[in-house]
């Protein structure tokens, strides 16, 4: 298995995992990153609520699933366990996450290239069919969500 394959069979299993244990605190698992970091392997939990992240959320989130991952085990290898906010210019990663910030400035970056670019500024306007809704300055553009490479809000 590749590297990358790895790496991402980790991530799908943390989340798999991780989702109902964080979702029971009133918590939504954002993201699941597994990355090389400066001091090793990081397993970067991005978590966020209504209201926003505090540190206490943050801390509850890093014991419970860091009990869970003692136990189960999916992670080989050290690692470090970091639990954080998505910050102001949160990732957007499921049709639900354009269909909730509708209406939101965001920035969406593609595979390969659609209407001769990569890279999209503008507003949300929902999902159709598979599809992320953006008007930009040069109008509406439907990107197909496999095509999605990374999106985030781009409220700064």
């Amino acid at each position: 298995m590749a590297i990358l394959e790895k790496d991402k069979h980790i991530t799908e299993e943390v989340k798999k995992l991780a989702q109902p244990m964080v979702k029971a605190l009133g918590i939504e698992l954002v993201d699941v990153e597994y990355v090389r970091g400066p001091s090793g392997m990081v397993l970067r939990l991005t978590i966020d609520k209504n209201g926003g992240v505090s540190l206490d959320d943050c801390v509850e989130v890093s014991h419970v699933v860091g009990d869970m991952l003692d136990v189960h085990d999916p992670v080989p290898g050290a690692y470090n366990l970091e639990v954080s906010s998505p910050g102001i210019n949160r990732p957007l990663k499921t049709a639900e996450d354009f269909d909730r910030f509708s209406g939101e400035k965001a920035y969406v970056e593609t595979l390969s290239p659609l209407d001769n670019r990569r890279r999209f500024r503008g507003v949300l306007r929902g999902g159709k069919g598979g599809n992320v809704i953006m008007e930009c300055h040069d109008g509406l553009h439907e990107i197909p969500m496999e095509q999605i490479k990374k999106a985030r809000l781009d409220i700064l």
